[in-house]
């Protein structure tokens, strides 16, 4: 049995878990989240924790295990709490703004970018800083990587979008002279 799947979820207070026709679905103060999922797995939901068993002996079940446990746990996280990332815009001239829907970034390109936010995405911006926001963990880190490709950072200069929490190996150049 998978060591993660074993672990029971604690549902806070305010959340609501329910099973229905092999969808999970988890509403919560932030927002309502649907999964399905696969019915080698049987989901069981007590007063405040929800418990996941593996129907079948096979090895397909045993790796859904983990997989489910962790989806449902950041779908409950996700509702009450929410997720967020923070990207960090580094280099002359370059800057970001929101305008209702519409990311609008100058990133040394001869034309500004123009990112869309999708629905259930919330993203802020206070000088260089980038903050996309979400109560789905898998939306707000495949936006947040989508955004960051814009102009990944460069190891020279360091110029470009990283992450808050990301570190840049900075390399000497040809000179090699500091």
């Amino acid at each position: 049995m998978s060591r993660i799947g074993k672990l029971p979820i604690t549902i806070p207070q305010g959340v609501k878990v329910s099973v229905k026709d092999d969808i999970i679905t988890v509403e919560g103060p932030k927002g309502k989240l649907e999964q399905d999922y696969k019915s080698d797995i049987e989901i069981k939901i007590e007063k405040d924790e929800v418990t996941l068993d593996v129907k079948n002996n096979s090895k397909a079940a045993h790796s859904y295990h983990g997989l489910y446990r962790s989806l449902i746990n950041n779908m409950v996280t996700g509702v009450s709490k929410g997720f967020s990332k923070s990207l960090i815009i580094n280099g002359v001239g370059y800057r970001a703004e929101v305008n209702k829907d519409i990311l609008t970034l100058n990133l040394g390109y001869s034309l500004p970018i123009d990112y869309f936010i999708e629905e259930g995405i919330t993203i802020a911006v206070e000088g260089t800083k980038v903050t996309v926001s979400g109560i789905d963990k898998q939306r707000v880190g495949q936006v947040s990587a989508e955004i960051r490709s814009l102009r990944p950072p460069e190891p020279y200069k360091g110029k470009g979008i990283r992450y808050e929490e990301e570190n840049i190996v900075r390399k000497i150049g040809k000179s090699g002279i500091k």
